[in-house]
């Protein structure tokens, strides 16, 4: 792989390599754009298999926060970071904290969270060697963004199923949820508060069977939850689910989950999707709760109005599932050019303002 050729085609503006040989730390920080604000986003512990594989995913997970902050109308650019090792057995304090000076030394250009495999006590770790942290218990922060990724997820549902079927009621509806992490547990709780019936799934068996005892769903095994016969898949766990592979399995009418990355391939396997008719909520979109939580931090938190913003989800996926048809064009190619034309705005405006000559008195 020619790494640089590799960073300039994924648009990146910085990736930084981090390495501590005292504690282990082996990870990458990818700073994707920050035309609306400096980068926000989570990180991502996860036992790689090579380097170079840790590399794509910071730069496919960086890019897509960028579209993710634009299309939610965050002052926020987009950037994640992911740790190389085993979150069950790898993390301890020092890692954590070399992690938290190698972002500190960003000065702010880079604001991480929890992600998969992280949790608001690693963040805790980081916080004792940078402020650039969000989603921590401390001082004033949000602690776990889970429950409102969940709930954005939720009404982002509901919107494709008016879309879809006319109605957003998800009352009888029948859900495949792939995944059963923190997200996918609150999501459940919504759907099934409502009256929706879930099947869930997950690698870890345990987690899929303590969240059928807690709620009441069916779990089915792994290898079965993407050819179950439903109203709605919901991914909810790691991405490149969605691909040519796979689609063809689908028996339902709506995929919408709280995953990143969902489809191999996002302009194909969109194309896909779009001509079995199955329609589609782009993940960078749905799942933008989360993003909205942690933001508000920056500004001084309000739960209430994050609640109000991730409510707001189900007006966004409305929007772009209307452009897309307007336009004969897949979801996330909507999404995108909705995303792209506001960086692009502000973009101009710090071109005109940087072109303006600064006058210093002698």
């Amino acid at each position: 792989m020619e790494i640089f050729q590799t960073i300039q085609d994924y648009g990146h503006e910085q990736v930084v390599i981090c390495s501590d040989k005292t504690s282990g730390l082996k990870a990458y920080i990818g700073i994707h754009n920050t035309t609306l604000g400096p980068a926000l986003g989570g990180t991502r512990m996860w036992n790689y298999a090579t380097d170079e594989e840790a590399l794509i995913d910071v730069l496919r997970l960086s890019r897509g926060m960028t579209y993710k902050a634009a299309v939610a109308g965050l002052n926020l650019g987009g950037g994640k970071a992911v740790i190389v090792g085993n979150p069950h057995t790898d993390k301890n304090e020092a890692l954590f904290r070399a992690f938290g000076r190698y972002i500190q030394s960003l000065h702010g250009r880079y604001i991480t969270a929890e992600d998969v495999g992280t949790s608001v006590a690693d963040m805790e770790w980081i916080k004792i060697e940078t402020d650039y942290v969000t989603g921590v218990q401390s001082q004033g922060g949000s602690g776990d963004p889970s429950p409102v990724t969940a709930f954005g997820v939720y009404h982002g549902m509901k919107a494709c199923a008016k879309y879809t079927y006319g109605s957003d009621s998800l009352s009888g509806r029948t859900i495949a949820m792939q995944g059963a992490g923190n997200v996918a547990r609150y999501l459940a709780a919504h759907l099934v508060k409502e009256g929706a019936k879930v099947i869930v799934s997950d690698i870890y068996t345990e987690k899929a069977n303590k969240l059928a005892d807690e709620l009441g769903c069916t779990v089915v095994e792994p290898d079965k939850i993407m050819s179950i016969d439903c109203d709605i898949f919901s991914p909810n766990a790691l991405g490149s689910i969605i691909n040519e592979q796979t689609i063809p399995e689908l028996k339902c009418a709506i995929v919408a989950g709280g995953a990143n990355n969902q489809m191999k391939n996002e302009v194909s396997d969109g194309y896909l999707l779009k001509q079995r008719g199955i329609n589609y909520a782009p993940d960078y979109v749905i799942n933008a709760g989360g993003l909205m939580n942690v933001a508000s931090e920056v500004v001084g938190y309000n739960q209430k109005a994050v609640l109000t913003s991730a409510e707001g989800i189900y007006g966004i996926v409305m929007n772009i599932l209307t452009l897309a048809n307007d336009q004969n064009i897949i979801p996330s190619e909507a999404s995108n050019k909705i995303a792209e034309e506001r960086i692009a705005k502000i973009g101009k405006i710090h071109n005109v303002y940087n072109s303006i000559p600064t006058i210093r008195g002698n």
